[in-house]
């Protein structure tokens, strides 16, 4: 470790296989606390690179007892966060809205770390488990098309550097990498991302992980999904080909809303908005969910155009199909044994 420490010290960059020598070391129990700190703290001064990137989300994704489920024709949506915008949880509204379009939903997500209502917190308050098995994911995937699988769960080896990240209590590598480690093997994926700079080395690493199609999204006012604020960044991956645009509110026909309009609170107030939107209560919350459910369904390909894809967002919720999707999952949910819940 010191050898790499040393190069991240002087701004040299780590190859994909010293990344993954570096990560799989931090997973033994020779590490100390203190290396895992300096280790992911140099990360976030030198800067990642796609390749680092790479390295770190394939040990991971081979360290996870969820790796190889039978799911074919995924989409994760899940953001990177760390812009402490405060936000109500679009990602996960926006979820239940791609999965009432047909869209097939496996939603990795966490506890909140740098905001106050991560997606496991108001999943949690709305009586989602966080405990799902690998078979019960794949038949929420199948029967639903949505299963959400909560971080900690599936990275039962990641605990060393969930101790050391709530110590830092500072954005890191995971917030990068969190949403590419999904153990089910993604199709596409639209990535949130707060750090402009960030977008080509994700959209890179994308590639390099075999995703199909992707959509990586800064928004107005470096938010980590997309905004009716103002001028939202997007870079398309297509089978191997990036192309980057920028989309507006007018581009789309949505009205133009503040980042304070759509500010959340605690898991409880989130929930709430949440529900509010899927039952269809016009407004900033659901105008900013459709826009990120219509470039989800555009990132999965179901929809040619954001456009269309806005459209299938607002029928999904119209005709109460995504409230069913949430319902379901609750219902699930309390079915499982409360020692496993």
């Amino acid at each position: 470790m010191k050898n790499y420490l040393e190069k991240l010290i002087n701004q040299e960059n780590l190859t994909t296989e010293e990344m993954k020598d570096a990560v799989n070391y931090c997973f033994t129990d020779a590490v100390t606390d203190s290396e895992i700190a300096a280790f992911l703290t140099a990360l976030q001064v030198k800067g990642e690179t796609s390749d680092e990137i790479t390295g770190i989300v394939d040990v991971i994704r081979n360290e996870s007892l969820f790796q190889g489920t039978s799911i074919s024709g995924a989409i994760d949506n899940c953001g990177t966060g760390g812009d402490r915008s405060y936000s109500f949880n679009i990602s996960t509204t926006s979820a239940f809205v791609l999965a009432g379009a047909g869209v097939t939903v496996a939603k990795h997500g966490n506890r909140s770390i740098t905001s106050k209502s991560g997606s496991a917190d108001v999943l949690e308050q709305l009586g989602v488990s966080l405990s799902f098995t690998k078979e019960q994911i794949e038949e929420l995937l199948l029967e639903n098309q949505i299963a959400f699988l909560f971080a900690p769960n599936v990275h039962v080896a990641l605990k060393p550097f969930t101790k050391v990240r709530k110590e830092l209590k500072i954005p890191t590598i995971f917030n990068a990498i969190g949403p590419l480690t999904n153990p089910i093997n993604l199709d596409s994926q639209l990535l949130g991302v707060y750090r402009q700079e960030l977008m080509p080395i994700l959209a890179e690493a994308l590639h390099k992980l075999g995703r199909r199609r992707a959509v990586v999204v800064n928004g107005a006012g470096n938010v980590d999904e997309a905004t009716l604020a103002g001028e939202n960044q997007l870079m398309l991956l297509d089978d191997g080909k990036i192309t980057s645009f920028t989309l507006r509110p007018e581009d789309v026909g949505l009205p133009y809303y503040s980042k304070d309009e759509i500010r959340g609170g605690n898991a409880n107030q989130n929930a709430e908005i949440l529900l509010s939107v899927l039952k269809g209560k016009n407004g900033a919350y659901y105008n900013t969910t459709i826009l990120n459910a219509g470039i989800g369904i555009f990132a999965n390909g179901k929809a040619e155009t954001i456009e269309d894809g806005i459209e299938l967002a607002r029928e999904s919720i119209d005709s109460g199909a995504a409230l069913a999707k949430l319902e379901y999952l609750i219902n699930y949910s309390s079915r499982i044994p409360s020692e496993v819940f």
